[in-house]
């Protein structure tokens, strides 16, 4: 046996630090979220872009939850590929950034978080998931 096909019988223990790693990301970045529910719009924060970070104010800290809980987690880490997607297409045609910035950020960071919420969304929690307890998957 390889010692690549080996570390196959750590498959869950991988989808566990997966889902704590992004479910902290997104805990960390949408509970800052929380002050924008008693500002008002202005020049800066029109009153469209403030409902929309209001909603992600939400959105963001629920997954992270899901993930980190292992709970719901194929629905949490979908909804955290819209919530990305959002990102992405914010990203690329109001603020003009490219995938890779010379300077600047680009939109990688989003893309990959996108993309591990996308195969959570796939796979699901693993077995160290309360999934797994509730509802038997």
């Amino acid at each position: 046996m390889s010692f690549f096909a080996s570390l196959h019988q750590y498959r869950d223990v991988a989808l566990l630090l997966l889902r704590l790693t992004l479910g902290i990301i997104f805990l960390l970045h949408g509970l800052p979220k929380r002050g924008l529910w008693s500002a008002q719009p202005s020049d800066r924060m029109p009153a469209s872009m403030l409902r929309n970070l209001r909603i992600l104010s939400i959105a963001e800290p629920a997954g992270a939850l899901g993930l980190i809980f292992g709970f719901l987690t194929q629905f949490a880490a979908l909804g955290l590929v819209i919530v990305m997607l959002g990102a992405i297409t914010f990203l690329r045609t109001k603020a003009h950034r490219k995938f890779k910035e010379e300077n600047a950020p680009g939109w990688e960071f989003e893309f990959l978080l996108m993309m591990v919420a996308l195969a959570l969304a796939i796979v699901g929690g693993g077995k160290y998931a309360l999934d797994r307890v509730v509802f038997g998957i």
